[in-house]
């Protein structure tokens, strides 16, 4: 504890010398946040005072100092040289049950080619395929509908439309979209029909809903990160890459998804576009800065959305909503078209509602444009075989696993003793040291790009069209030295040598995906923006890695805390083993699924959203219409939204 309270900064030991087994001395610091949570005129007088020439630099050194990131990262001694990214150099390392895709294999072939390896599951149309009524529709479903002609894609893109303007409208104001174009949709809706009704359709994706972060370049849209001025200042001239390769597959690209301001935040809150509020307690945040995306999969207004994950920005909100985030190692997906906010330590991710149309969608998006003798391979899993799968042995860090709430910690916890029990998979207890230091890099170097990244359209731009919260991070941001920029590539360095160590025994680091569930949404936040750096650091203390080294990384929920709200269960792979974490995702999927507390924490969700979530797909189309269409409108809960939900409301409660 000496190091704690002694003011001297950090003397780091080589890496080499580091004991990273169970039993090892090295001190584990639980992050201890010296900042209160400040909203509404409190946070514009913060702002004022950190941008005030000297005044606001005393502060900020203070702030610094108190936090730890002097001693830990600024003002320390470290003695590797810096690595000044995370991208990693090609390995064959064996993966167990998969199908190698061939390179040169189009997007929509390698759609095809996965979903080859999915377990064929009961149709959610019939009333025996969910006793709870919440099944949610995967990409196949839809595509099994469209194909039969069912059902056709401009059917469900109306449904969507009038879903969305009925959660956008004032009796639950969800703010999951920043912009939507009606007219493109059901252009896009209509092309697919044709292609169905031809015979034609490009891939199993092809009709499907796909939503899009506001941080991901997609046409007709202008990219705005969240702000009022960046889609003027920037403006969009073509899809994103990975948008390029969905748009390919016939994908209908369903408008842009809330997020916080310049992903510059952790809870969602915007005050220029809304707050995205979670669809399990609309009296709670989403998470972010991908909150709109995880949202609007949690709702049931699409199957997938695109986020941008560079410190859990994906990964965090579908653990608070409780959808599955996935994002794949650094350079397995191309940056194009992604907004240059953080150029080491950010890319897109995908959020979906089952581990299933995460591989589909991630197979649609893989980058393949390098030279085939420089591209990775790309290994799919079998999970129609994830069963059979021995020998998995699962890292425990003993004190950063258990740095969580209470709820958290025993969820997790029965989690792995359910994947053991029903797999036989080895829980191996290592040490995982220097969280906290690293966390504190993480912050410095995403920080750091941010500002350097805006800056030519901030120092144009009134202050008063940026957010009171994101003002006071460009504060804090601008004010990291080139000496705490480099001690943090240092501690990178570090930390790639500890994780490539613990590889050496293990096929995957697990954790919490957050230390926290959902914290409510104040008020007082709603037009200014929040600081709340204790519930920040909470949501961030286990997505950290998966960034600054890397790293691939996929959470799904494991269970609920005693408020019903979701639990996300975190894995970490070796570099380019994407197929082995959608496998671990995909049994504790199964797993949770089977737990009878999953479906009771259903029927007690707070909010009509959720209630819903069937009706915005096809399945209730399929499911609800027959029994539904017209005749459930009423006065007081007009259009699709309001019908469709309570029959199911009434179709589950009675």
């Amino acid at each position: 504890m000496g190091l704690l309270f002694s003011s001297s900064p950090k003397v780091y030991k080589p890496a080499t010398e580091v004991n990273l087994g169970p039993g090892s001395d090295e001190l584990y610091i639980s992050p201890n946040v010296k900042a209160p949570r400040v909203a509404g005129l409190p946070v514009k007088l913060f702002a004022w005072v950190l941008e005030t020439p000297i005044l606001g630099a005393i502060v900020l050194y203070f702030l610094k100092k108190d936090n730890l990131v002097n001693k830990l990262v600024s003002d320390a001694e470290i003695p590797e040289p810096p690595l000044f990214t995370a991208a990693h150099t090609w390995q064959d390392t064996p993966e167990q049950n998969v199908t190698q895709a061939k390179p040169g294999l189009s997007p929509a072939e390698r759609v095809q080619r996965a979903l080859g390896c999915i377990p064929d599951l009961p149709d959610p149309s019939s009333s025996s395929s969910s006793s709870s009524g919440f099944r949610r529709w995967t990409i196949r479903d839809f595509a099994r509908a469209y194909g039969s002609g069912e059902i056709t894609p401009v059917m469900v893109a109306r449904r969507f439309l009038a879903a969305l303007e009925e959660c956008s409208g004032p009796g639950l104001n969800m703010a999951m979209f920043i912009s939507c174009n009606p007219e493109d949709i059901i252009r896009q809706a209509e092309e697919s029909t044709r292609r169905y009704q031809q015979g034609a359709a490009l891939s199993g994706m092809d009709g499907v809903l796909v939503a899009v972060k506001d941080e991901i370049d997609c046409l007709p849209y202008q990219t705005t990160g969240g702000t009022r001025w960046l889609g003027k200042a920037r403006p969009c001239v073509c899809d994103a890459a990975c948008v390029a390769q969905l748009r390919a597959c016939g994908a209908v690209l369903a408008g842009k998804t809330n997020m916080h301001e310049l992903g510059a935040g952790t809870s969602g809150i915007n005050p220029h576009h809304g707050s995205t509020r979670n669809p399990y307690d609309t009296g709670r945040v989403s998470g972010g800065s991908s909150g709109g995306s995880a949202a609007a999969v949690c709702a049931g207004l699409c199957p997938v959305a695109l986020g941008a994950d560079g410190g859990g920005s994906v990964r965090m909100p579908a653990a608070l909503c409780g959808v599955v985030g996935f994002k794949p190692t650094v350079g397995r997906l191309s940056n194009s078209g992604l907004l240059p906010l953080n150029w080491t330590v950010g890319m897109p991710g995908i959020l979906a509602a089952t581990v299933e149309d995460a591989l589909v969608a991630y197979a649609a998006m893989v980058d393949q444009s390098r030279p085939s003798h420089s591209q990775p391979k790309l290994n799919l899993p079998l999970l129609t075989t994830t069963r059979s799968m021995p020998n998995i042995r699962l890292a425990r860090s003993a004190k950063w696993f258990d740095d969580s709430s209470e709820d958290i910690r025993v969820c997790c916890d029965k989690a792995l003793q359910i994947l053991r029990a029903q797999y036989g998979w080895e829980t191996v207890e290592v040490t995982v040291p220097e969280v906290e230091e690293m966390r504190l890099a993480h912050y410095v170097t995403m920080g750091s790009e941010c500002s350097a990244s805006v800056a030519t359209y901030v120092e144009k731009l009134n202050k008063s069209e940026i957010g009171w919260d994101v003002r006071i991070a460009l504060s804090a941001y601008g004010s990291f030295s080139s000496r705490a920029y480099l001690n943090s590539q240092r501690i990178r360095r570090r930390q790639m040598y500890f994780h490539e160590e613990i590889f050496e025994t293990a096929d995957a680091i697990v954790t919490p995906m957050t230390a926290v569930t959902a914290y409510p949404l104040q008020d007082d936040a709603l037009s200014t923006g929040e600081l709340d750096y204790i519930n920040a650091a909470a949501l961030a203390r286990y997505s950290i890695a998966g960034n600054f080294l890397g790293l691939p990384a996929i959470t799904v929920t494991a269970g609920y805390d005693k408020a019903g709200l979701p639990v996300g269960i975190q894995f970490i792979g070796r570099p380019w083993s994407e197929a082995t974490l959608l496998h671990l995702a995909y049994a504790m999927q199964v797993c949770a699924a089977s737990i009878s507390v999953r479906c009771s924490h259903l029927t007690r969700l707070r909010t009509a959203t959720y209630l819903c979530s069937n009706s915005i797909c096809a399945g209730s189309v399929l499911q609800g219409l027959q029994k539904a269409r017209g005749a459930l409108r009423s006065p007081k809960q007009g259009g699709v939204l309001g019908s469709l939900s309570r029959y199911h409301y009434e179709r589950i409660v009675n």
